[in-house]
Protein backbone atom coordinates (compact mmCIF):
# COMPACT_ATOMS: atom_id res chain seq x y z
CA UNK A 1 0.00 0.00 0.00
CA UNK A 2 2.82 2.39 0.83
CA UNK A 3 4.35 1.67 -2.55
CA UNK A 4 1.09 2.65 -4.30
CA UNK A 5 0.99 5.99 -2.48
CA UNK A 6 4.65 6.61 -3.29
CA UNK A 7 4.02 5.88 -6.99
CA UNK A 8 1.01 8.21 -7.10
CA UNK A 9 2.99 10.98 -5.40
CA UNK A 10 5.84 10.53 -7.85
CA UNK A 11 3.51 10.78 -10.85
CA UNK A 12 2.00 14.01 -9.54
CA UNK A 13 5.46 15.44 -8.93
CA UNK A 14 6.60 14.54 -12.45
CA UNK A 15 3.42 16.02 -13.93
CA UNK A 16 3.96 19.29 -12.11
CA UNK A 17 7.63 19.42 -13.05
CA UNK A 18 6.96 18.82 -16.74
CA UNK A 19 4.09 21.26 -17.06
CA UNK A 20 5.44 23.92 -14.73
CA UNK A 21 2.20 24.04 -12.78
CA UNK A 22 0.98 22.99 -9.35
CA UNK A 23 -0.16 19.46 -8.69
CA UNK A 24 -3.75 20.69 -8.37
CA UNK A 25 -3.71 22.34 -11.75
CA UNK A 26 -2.08 19.28 -13.24
CA UNK A 27 -4.88 17.09 -11.95
CA UNK A 28 -7.45 19.28 -13.76
CA UNK A 29 -7.62 18.76 -17.49
CA UNK A 30 -7.10 22.03 -19.32
CA UNK A 31 -10.25 22.16 -21.40
CA UNK A 32 -13.60 23.89 -21.35
CA UNK A 33 -17.04 23.16 -22.75
CA UNK A 34 -18.86 25.86 -24.71
CA UNK A 35 -22.59 25.63 -25.42
CA UNK A 36 -23.07 27.54 -28.62
CA UNK A 37 -25.38 28.10 -31.53
CA UNK A 38 -25.07 25.97 -34.65
CA UNK A 39 -24.08 28.97 -36.78
CA UNK A 40 -20.74 29.46 -35.04
CA UNK A 41 -19.98 25.79 -35.67
CA UNK A 42 -21.53 25.22 -39.10
CA UNK A 43 -20.08 28.44 -40.54
CA UNK A 44 -16.58 27.19 -39.75
CA UNK A 45 -15.81 30.03 -37.34
CA UNK A 46 -14.90 27.73 -34.47
CA UNK A 47 -12.73 25.62 -36.74
CA UNK A 48 -10.77 28.79 -37.49
CA UNK A 49 -10.79 30.50 -34.09
CA UNK A 50 -10.35 27.67 -31.57
CA UNK A 51 -6.95 26.42 -32.79
CA UNK A 52 -5.63 29.99 -32.47
CA UNK A 53 -7.12 30.25 -28.97
CA UNK A 54 -5.49 26.95 -27.97
CA UNK A 55 -2.13 28.01 -29.40
CA UNK A 56 -2.25 31.12 -27.22
CA UNK A 57 -3.63 29.60 -23.99
CA UNK A 58 -3.12 25.83 -24.19
CA UNK A 59 -6.84 25.38 -23.49
CA UNK A 60 -8.81 22.81 -25.49
CA UNK A 61 -12.44 23.58 -26.25
CA UNK A 62 -15.31 21.14 -26.62
CA UNK A 63 -18.27 22.69 -28.45
CA UNK A 64 -21.88 21.63 -27.94
CA UNK A 65 -23.57 23.11 -31.02
CA UNK A 66 -27.31 23.57 -30.47
CA UNK A 67 -30.04 26.09 -30.98
CA UNK A 68 -29.62 29.04 -28.63
CA UNK A 69 -32.51 27.96 -26.38
CA UNK A 70 -31.03 24.49 -25.99
CA UNK A 71 -27.55 25.92 -25.44
CA UNK A 72 -28.80 28.13 -22.62
CA UNK A 73 -30.63 25.16 -21.08
CA UNK A 74 -27.41 23.13 -21.27
CA UNK A 75 -25.67 25.89 -19.34
CA UNK A 76 -28.54 26.10 -16.83
CA UNK A 77 -27.89 22.44 -16.00
CA UNK A 78 -24.22 23.19 -15.44
CA UNK A 79 -23.10 21.16 -18.45
CA UNK A 80 -21.10 24.01 -20.00
CA UNK A 81 -18.55 26.54 -18.80
CA UNK A 82 -19.36 29.23 -21.36
CA UNK A 83 -22.33 30.10 -23.57
CA UNK A 84 -21.83 31.82 -26.93
CA UNK A 85 -25.20 32.44 -28.58
CA UNK A 86 -27.38 34.94 -30.45
CA UNK A 87 -30.73 35.75 -28.87
CA UNK A 88 -30.21 38.81 -26.70
CA UNK A 89 -33.56 38.74 -24.90
CA UNK A 90 -33.05 35.08 -23.96
CA UNK A 91 -29.46 35.82 -22.91
CA UNK A 92 -30.59 38.68 -20.67
CA UNK A 93 -33.19 36.37 -19.07
CA UNK A 94 -30.41 33.83 -18.42
CA UNK A 95 -28.38 36.62 -16.83
CA UNK A 96 -31.30 37.85 -14.70
CA UNK A 97 -31.86 34.31 -13.43
CA UNK A 98 -28.33 34.33 -12.03
CA UNK A 99 -26.86 31.71 -14.35
CA UNK A 100 -24.22 34.23 -15.46
CA UNK A 101 -22.83 37.39 -13.89
CA UNK A 102 -22.06 39.39 -17.02
CA UNK A 103 -22.80 39.31 -20.75
CA UNK A 104 -20.55 40.68 -23.49
CA UNK A 105 -21.33 41.59 -27.08
CA UNK A 106 -18.84 39.81 -29.34
CA UNK A 107 -19.85 40.18 -32.98
CA UNK A 108 -22.79 40.54 -35.34
CA UNK A 109 -23.99 39.72 -38.80
CA UNK A 110 -27.51 39.59 -40.20
CA UNK A 111 -30.33 37.27 -41.13
CA UNK A 112 -31.41 36.79 -44.73
CA UNK A 113 -34.60 35.35 -46.15
CA UNK A 114 -33.75 32.54 -48.54
CA UNK A 115 -36.20 31.44 -51.21
CA UNK A 116 -36.50 29.34 -54.35
CA UNK A 117 -35.18 30.87 -57.56
CA UNK A 118 -38.67 30.98 -59.11
CA UNK A 119 -39.79 33.23 -56.19
CA UNK A 120 -43.48 32.21 -55.96
CA UNK A 121 -44.28 35.04 -53.50
CA UNK A 122 -42.71 37.69 -55.75
CA UNK A 123 -40.53 39.21 -53.03
CA UNK A 124 -37.05 39.03 -54.56
CA UNK A 125 -35.02 42.19 -54.01
CA UNK A 126 -37.23 43.51 -51.21
CA UNK A 127 -35.62 45.14 -48.20
CA UNK A 128 -38.82 45.00 -46.15
CA UNK A 129 -38.95 41.68 -44.31
CA UNK A 130 -42.37 42.37 -42.77
CA UNK A 131 -43.98 43.07 -46.15
CA UNK A 132 -42.32 39.95 -47.56
CA UNK A 133 -43.66 37.73 -44.78
CA UNK A 134 -47.15 39.14 -45.29
CA UNK A 135 -46.96 38.21 -48.99
CA UNK A 136 -45.70 34.71 -48.20
CA UNK A 137 -48.53 34.07 -45.74
CA UNK A 138 -51.16 35.76 -47.91
CA UNK A 139 -50.30 33.62 -50.93
CA UNK A 140 -49.75 30.43 -48.94
CA UNK A 141 -46.19 30.11 -50.26
CA UNK A 142 -44.23 27.36 -48.51
CA UNK A 143 -42.15 28.43 -45.52
CA UNK A 144 -39.81 26.28 -43.42
CA UNK A 145 -39.22 27.15 -39.77
CA UNK A 146 -36.47 25.65 -37.65
CA UNK A 147 -38.97 25.33 -34.81
CA UNK A 148 -36.19 24.56 -32.34
CA UNK A 149 -36.11 27.62 -30.02
CA UNK A 150 -32.80 28.64 -31.60
CA UNK A 151 -31.76 32.26 -31.97
CA UNK A 152 -32.85 32.11 -35.61
CA UNK A 153 -36.21 30.60 -34.69
CA UNK A 154 -36.81 33.26 -32.02
CA UNK A 155 -35.89 35.98 -34.52
CA UNK A 156 -38.28 34.47 -37.06
CA UNK A 157 -41.15 34.43 -34.54
CA UNK A 158 -40.47 38.07 -33.64
CA UNK A 159 -40.66 38.99 -37.33
CA UNK A 160 -44.00 37.24 -37.76
CA UNK A 161 -45.20 39.19 -34.74
CA UNK A 162 -43.99 42.42 -36.36
CA UNK A 163 -46.03 41.41 -39.41
CA UNK A 164 -49.10 40.92 -37.16
CA UNK A 165 -49.33 37.27 -38.22
CA UNK A 166 -49.97 34.60 -35.59
CA UNK A 167 -48.27 31.57 -37.15
CA UNK A 168 -49.42 29.33 -34.30
CA UNK A 169 -53.00 30.01 -35.35
CA UNK A 170 -52.38 30.27 -39.12
CA UNK A 171 -49.84 27.57 -39.84
CA UNK A 172 -51.69 25.50 -42.39
CA UNK A 173 -49.90 23.38 -44.97
CA UNK A 174 -47.77 26.33 -46.07
CA UNK A 175 -45.85 26.59 -42.74
CA UNK A 176 -43.65 23.66 -41.73
CA UNK A 177 -41.69 23.42 -38.46
CA UNK A 178 -38.91 20.83 -38.56
CA UNK A 179 -37.26 21.09 -35.11
CA UNK A 180 -33.77 20.91 -36.62
CA UNK A 181 -30.70 23.06 -37.20
CA UNK A 182 -29.93 25.61 -39.88
CA UNK A 183 -28.32 23.27 -42.40
CA UNK A 184 -31.28 20.89 -42.26
CA UNK A 185 -33.71 23.80 -42.58
CA UNK A 186 -31.94 25.09 -45.68
CA UNK A 187 -31.93 21.64 -47.27
CA UNK A 188 -35.60 21.10 -46.42
CA UNK A 189 -36.55 24.49 -47.86
CA UNK A 190 -34.63 23.73 -51.04
CA UNK A 191 -36.37 20.36 -51.43
CA UNK A 192 -39.81 21.92 -50.83
CA UNK A 193 -39.26 25.06 -52.91
CA UNK A 194 -39.88 27.02 -49.72
CA UNK A 195 -38.68 30.20 -48.03
CA UNK A 196 -36.57 30.06 -44.85
CA UNK A 197 -34.88 32.55 -42.54
CA UNK A 198 -31.14 31.92 -42.17
CA UNK A 199 -28.16 33.64 -40.63
CA UNK A 200 -25.91 34.96 -43.37
CA UNK A 201 -22.81 33.11 -42.13
CA UNK A 202 -24.45 29.71 -42.49
CA UNK A 203 -25.85 30.68 -45.88
CA UNK A 204 -22.43 31.75 -47.15
CA UNK A 205 -20.90 28.46 -46.02
CA UNK A 206 -23.86 26.36 -47.27
CA UNK A 207 -22.79 24.06 -50.12
CA UNK A 208 -26.19 23.26 -51.63
CA UNK A 209 -27.24 26.68 -52.93
CA UNK A 210 -28.27 25.71 -56.49
CA UNK A 211 -31.89 26.68 -57.07
CA UNK A 212 -32.01 28.94 -54.00
CA UNK A 213 -31.32 32.64 -53.58
CA UNK A 214 -31.39 35.51 -51.11
CA UNK A 215 -34.88 36.95 -51.51
CA UNK A 216 -34.81 39.62 -48.77
CA UNK A 217 -31.85 41.33 -47.07
CA UNK A 218 -30.86 44.70 -45.70
CA UNK A 219 -33.77 45.36 -43.32
CA UNK A 220 -32.49 46.69 -39.98
CA UNK A 221 -34.84 44.21 -38.28
CA UNK A 222 -32.58 41.42 -39.58
CA UNK A 223 -29.65 42.49 -37.38
CA UNK A 224 -28.12 39.49 -35.57
CA UNK A 225 -26.05 40.09 -32.42
CA UNK A 226 -23.92 37.42 -30.71
CA UNK A 227 -23.03 37.43 -27.01
CA UNK A 228 -20.80 35.43 -24.68
CA UNK A 229 -21.17 34.64 -20.98
CA UNK A 230 -19.25 32.67 -18.38
CA UNK A 231 -21.62 30.34 -16.54
CA UNK A 232 -21.87 31.45 -12.92
CA UNK A 233 -19.64 29.20 -10.76
CA UNK A 234 -21.72 30.17 -7.73
CA UNK A 235 -24.62 28.29 -9.35
CA UNK A 236 -22.48 25.42 -10.61
CA UNK A 237 -19.19 24.87 -8.74
CA UNK A 238 -18.05 22.49 -11.49
CA UNK A 239 -17.66 25.42 -13.89
CA UNK A 240 -14.02 25.98 -14.84
CA UNK A 241 -14.22 29.68 -14.12
CA UNK A 242 -10.61 30.67 -14.78
CA UNK A 243 -10.33 28.70 -18.02
CA UNK A 244 -13.77 29.80 -19.20
CA UNK A 245 -13.00 33.43 -18.43
CA UNK A 246 -9.84 33.07 -20.53
CA UNK A 247 -12.03 32.29 -23.54
CA UNK A 248 -14.40 35.17 -22.83
CA UNK A 249 -11.46 37.55 -22.45
CA UNK A 250 -9.92 36.29 -25.68
CA UNK A 251 -12.95 36.73 -27.95
CA UNK A 252 -13.60 40.28 -26.71
CA UNK A 253 -9.91 41.29 -26.77
CA UNK A 254 -8.42 43.23 -29.72
CA UNK A 255 -6.57 40.05 -30.74
CA UNK A 256 -9.68 37.87 -30.69
CA UNK A 257 -11.74 40.53 -32.43
CA UNK A 258 -9.15 40.70 -35.20
CA UNK A 259 -9.32 36.93 -35.60
CA UNK A 260 -13.11 37.04 -35.92
CA UNK A 261 -12.91 39.84 -38.51
CA UNK A 262 -10.34 37.85 -40.46
CA UNK A 263 -12.54 34.81 -40.97
CA UNK A 264 -13.76 34.77 -44.56
CA UNK A 265 -15.17 32.37 -47.12
CA UNK A 266 -14.52 33.18 -50.77
CA UNK A 267 -13.60 36.71 -49.83
CA UNK A 268 -16.75 37.31 -47.79
CA UNK A 269 -16.49 38.27 -44.12
CA UNK A 270 -18.97 36.23 -42.08
CA UNK A 271 -18.93 38.02 -38.70
CA UNK A 272 -18.22 41.60 -37.68
CA UNK A 273 -16.65 42.16 -34.23
CA UNK A 274 -18.25 44.77 -31.98
CA UNK A 275 -17.13 43.99 -28.43
CA UNK A 276 -17.33 47.10 -26.27
CA UNK A 277 -19.06 49.18 -28.93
Amino acid sequence: MRQIFKTAALLLTLCAAQLGVTQGACAQEKFITIASTTSTQDSGLFGYLLPLFKAKTGIDVKVIAQGTGQALDTARRGDADVVFVHAKAAEEKFLAEGFAQKRFDVMYNDFVLIGPANDPAGIKGSKDIVAALKKIQGQGAAFVSRGDKSGTHLAELALWQDAAIDVSANKGAWYREIGQGMGAALNTAKAMGAYVLADRATWISFKNKDGSMIAVEGDKRLFNQYGVMLVNPARHPSVKADLGQSFVDYVISPEGQKVIAGYQIEGQQLFFPNAGK
